[in-house]
């Protein structure tokens, strides 16, 4: 016989919701901005909590078990008195806090487009150094969303997180304007043997950057420069550059430096791709503004568009592969 649940998690019940509605698990997984996985785990616990199956499932259908018929007008009421609580209690809604990492970034660029077409939300940006050091601050709960490269997270991390693909952006390298290969409009990555790259090594909250790095360089002759303190904003990053005479691994989007140009690097086209990160927990109008940005550059500019030659680390393309049908990117 069906369980008494005690205190069920409005989470679990918005899942449940969401694929009765639809009846199909893509389909919810996409709007509420989870993992496929994710909801299928949040439904399985909702049947555990109240002692039934809500679904029958097949391969080729999703249907309401008597079970689910009976709870999902009970769920619907639930979740509109939670509403109703939230809009009570919140009348002016929180400020969103947006990691953009740089003034100049994909993220920076998203953001600008939210507020643009949601003016009514108030999005606050900050500017943390590295995608690790901004999900801690997520997990946290002292930010709500940032942006960058996903596979190089710790899996705990991972746990609490929800991401989706954004960009593939282009690899590039910042060399001194007198350097012999700051003549060229694109750098081969065979011609930065001999070299070494700054890329953040020492920096505890940019590990993902430095392990794209070390995945790029190995085996070419490149070398990864020492690690160093973390260098706070970008005046103190151009002086340290220019001074220690670094040429530094980043990406297109990027800030200028004085007296260094930033060169894109060919044969093969590295890339990173950089996805949203949000905290599973997080409900607010701001991300679904973020979304939509997300969905409108990405149409716009191709951006999930992979460029020939390209070179992408293995686990990113996995996760990538794993999680892009959720958003209708195929």
């Amino acid at each position: 016989m069906p369980q008494v649940p005690q205190d069920i998690d409005p989470r679990l019940l918005r899942a449940f919701v969401a694929v009765a509605e639809d009846l199909h698990f893509t389909r919810a997984a996409a709007r509420l901005y989870v993992a496929q996985q994710a909801l299928s785990r949040d439904v399985r616990r909702v049947e555990r909590e109240v002692g039934a199956e809500l679904f029958s499932r097949t391969t080729r259908q999703v249907a309401l078990t008597a079970e689910g018929l009976r709870l999902l007008p009970y769920a619907r009421r639930v979740l509109a008195a939670y509403d109703e609580l939230a809009a009570a209690l919140d009348r002016d809604q929180r400020p969103l806090l947006v990691d953009v990492g740089a003034p100049v970034s994909t993220a920076s660029r998203l953001l600008e487009r939210a507020r643009g077409t949601a003016p009514e939300v108030e999005f606050v940006a900050r500017f943390l150094s590295g995608l690790t050091g901004a999900a801690t601050e997520i997990a946290a709960g002292r930010l709500d969303v940032s942006a960058g490269r996903v596979a190089g997270l710790p899996a705990g991390l991972l746990e609490v997180l929800d991401h989706r693909p954004v960009r593939f952006e282009r690899v590039a390298v910042v060399l001194p304007a007198d350097h012999p290969l700051a003549a060229l409009a694109e750098v081969p990555l065979d011609a930065l043997a001999g070299e070494t790259l700054y890329a953040a090594a020492g920096n505890a909250a940019t590990v993902e950057w430095t392990d794209l790095a070390l995945r790029l360089f190995a085996g070419r002759g490149i070398e990864l420069a020492a690690p160093f303190p973390k260098i706070e904003g970008p005046e103190e990053f151009s002086r340290v550059i220019r001074k220690r005479r670094w040429s530094v691994l980043a990406s297109t989007e990027f800030i200028g430096v004085s007296g260094m140009v930033l060169r894109p690097i060919v044969d093969p086209v590295p890339l990173s791709l950089v996805s949203l990160v949000w905290r599973k927990s997080l409900r607010h109008p701001g991300l679904g503004a973020l979304h939509a940005a997300v969905d409108e550059a990405v149409a716009e500019h191709g951006w999930l568009e992979l460029p020939a030659g390209a070179w992408l680390p293995a686990v990113d393309m996995a996760m990538y592969e794993q999680i892009r049908t959720l958003y209708g990117q195929v």
